[in-house]
């Protein structure tokens, strides 16, 4: 009789099958692997530390998607050096594989008056921290102190809130291997990755308040709601177009 493991090696908290945990991609992510240029992969090679990470994803500019709403990859966040939430999430996730760490994130969601949020997750010690891209001071880096999950997400949430002062979080996700994605799907794709971003939307998640604990929430008072103002990449303005000759009035 053939011999079975008596547990199954277990990803995203979750057991996997034999053959599954056979097929696990190695710990850590070569340039060949991914498909990246020499110059594109050691972008990544010296963000060595979650805070080199996160001092990287700060320095870039906040994507405003001017032209439309976007869901870069890894490669083209690299190439135009903008990111929003998703987009600086996957290349915190990459970085963080090329060094030994897998690729978690996970999708904050909220209510329908504000945006969810996805931020890419590491443990050091035991406890989770977290990597974020945002254009404001609030939903940024956590340092890794957080015993489970849910204390983390639960870190965001006086912050999180819409432009009415509304506290807005409501759940979060278990957390997302992306290496379960194709390479090309985040990481090297040049359209935007909308497959990814519609994958972690279906995610199962967990609430984080009751709709009792709801109706007692008291909005952020309007000290708050101006210190939430400030941003660290104004979105710049259009251009005005120039008028044409055939506009103009006549003299």
């Amino acid at each position: 009789m053939g011999a079975h493991p008596r547990h199954a090696k277990k990803q995203n908290g979750f057991a996997l099958s034999p053959k599954a945990a056979a097929a696990t991609p190695p710990r850590r992510a070569t340039r060949e692997r991914l498909g990246l240029s020499i110059g594109e992969f050691a972008v990544l090679r010296r963000l060595d530390t979650p805070e080199k990470i996160q001092a990287w994803l700060n320095a870039t500019p906040i994507n405003h998607e001017l032209d439309g709403e976007t869901v870069l990859s890894v490669r083209e966040v690299v190439r135009q050096r903008r990111a929003h939430c998703i987009e600086g999430a996957m290349l915190a996730a990459c970085a963080l594989w090329v060094h030994g760490d897998p690729p978690l994130v996970v999708h904050l969601d909220c209510d329908l008056s504000d945006y969810p949020h996805v931020i890419a997750v590491f443990r050091r010690g035991g406890a989770w921290g977290a990597l974020s891209k945002t254009n404001g001071a609030p939903l940024r880096y956590r340092d890794p102190i957080y015993r489970t999950l849910r204390e983390l997400a639960l870190s965001y949430f006086h912050e999180y809130s819409n432009r009415r002062g509304q506290k807005t979080l409501r759940s979060y996700s278990v957390p997302f291997d992306l290496r379960r994605l194709p390479l090309d799907e985040w990481v090297t794709k040049e359209a935007s990755c909308w497959k990814a971003h519609d994958r972690l939307v279906v995610l199962r998640h967990y609430a984080l308040i009751s709709k009792r604990q709801e109706r007692m929430l008291a909005r952020r008072d309007r000290f708050e709601r101006q210190a939430g103002k400030v941003v660290e990449y104004p979105r710049p303005e259009k251009p005005r177009a120039q008028p044409t000759r055939a506009s103009k009035k006549p003299s």
